[in-house]
């Protein structure tokens, strides 16, 4: 039912003047009456026109739509039987604290009017309301490059509010017992009968909790939570980017006696490494080679992050061109397998050349006629 709680204080039937039986032919034809009456354009400037104009064009739109036409006649009939539309003004839409329910109908009533009167209750049939789930937490490490890609376990330090070590949370002092509260059988709720409908509550009793202790525990005087220093073990999963947010479940903090705890969230930073990069599952590195290895091809050895591979540098190999080496990279976090390297060529020209160099070079670049910049046309 998705109606509005303003139904229930208008009469939609009496606005357009057709009785509750009207079909919906009459009901177009009472609605282009009293519109060509008191539409703005027959009436300017009438600001009770307008205003009538606008319960008029309401009424038409519930009554015109067959299943709203449906949900509001249904309102005023649950409306007859009792169900008064002026006593719901209470916190959560309703006088008794908004917890309500129908005899019979085992549900929430903000379930059965869809949200006519907001979030009218939180009760079903009588179940107790969990208690509050404790805060999420959040705290920030630094690994080594080997590290993020190798997986480590690694130690984390944090202060948090934690379940008693004396009661373990229970808030109770050890060896005395804690019971089931006897007002509302451990539900936490207690319902009050009102006839057609009954109102729930939270129990004055246990305060909600469904429990009573009989002798608070000393350390945590009965909250069941202590504050203190502790030092966890987190498992740093291969492959892991730097920025990567990892869980770890009922770490966080907890709110009270019976209460579960939030979640740990740790931020992973991975400190640079000096010779590799990283591009998703794949390692890039620069690879020097010197002009005649470029020119003439050459076998040359790159470092990896195990043992050093052999990588063929073809004849003619352009400054910037990109070799893969396959399988050398992070492991991929789907899926199986690992990245790759790239490796980067980059021609290294000799800063200083001897005199020998030099007149190999000229013959070189006499021999060589060809002009690399003919395509610039200048």
């Amino acid at each position: 039912m998705n109606g509005n709680r303003a139904w229930l204080d208008k009469d939609f039937y009496k606005v357009l003047g057709v009785s509750e039986k009207a079909t919906a032919d009459e009901i177009k034809r009472a609605f282009r009456k009293l519109a060509q009456k008191y539409h703005p354009d027959r009436n300017p400037g009438d600001k009770a026109a307008e205003d009538r104009m606008k319960e008029i064009s309401e009424a038409s739109d519930v009554l015109s739509e067959p299943k709203k036409r449906a949900e509001y006649d249904q309102i005023r009939q649950m409306a007859k039987s009792g169900f008064g539309a002026g006593g719901f003004g209470g916190p959560g839409g309703g006088p008794f604290g908004g917890n309500v329910r129908v005899e019979g109908f085992d549900g929430d009533l903000g379930d059965l009017l869809g949200g006519l009167f907001g979030n009218m209750g939180n009760a079903r049939g009588g179940r107790a309301r969990p208690p509050r789930r404790g805060d999420d937490l959040e705290t920030a490490v630094e690994i080594s490059f080997e590290d993020a890609i190798e997986g480590a376990t690694i130690p984390i330090k944090l202060t948090r509010d934690a379940p008693c070590s004396s009661c373990n949370g229970s808030g109770a002092e050890p060896g005395t017992p804690v019971e089931t509260c006897p007002a509302c059988g451990g539900s936490g709720s207690v319902a009050d009968s009102q006839g057609l409908f009954s109102f729930v509550r939270t129990c004055d009793r246990c305060g909600g909790q469904g429990r009573l202790v009989s002798t608070p525990c000393k350390t945590c005087r009965g909250s069941g939570v202590q504050r203190r220093k502790e030092e966890l073990k987190v498992r740093i999963p291969a492959g892991v980017k730097d920025g990567a947010r990892i869980r770890v479940a009922g770490r966080g903090g907890t709110s009270g006696a019976g209460a579960p705890p939030g979640d740990l969230y740790v931020r992973v930073r991975v400190a640079p490494h000096p010779m590799f990069g990283r591009s998703g599952d794949d390692l890039t590195i620069t690879l020097p080679v010197t002009f005649s290895e470029a020119a003439l091809g050459a076998q040359v050895k790159v470092p990896t992050l195990d043992e050093p591979v052999t990588v063929k540098i073809p004849a003619g190999t352009q400054h910037g061109k990109v070799l893969r080496v396959k399988g050398r990279g992070a492991p991929r976090r789907k899926g199986s397998g690992k990245g790759d390297l790239l490796a980067t060529v980059n021609v290294v020209v000799p800063d200083k050349l001897s005199k020998q160099e030099r007149e190999l070079l000229q013959k070189f670049e006499e021999a060589h006629r060809g002009d690399p910049r003919s395509h610039l046309g200048v």
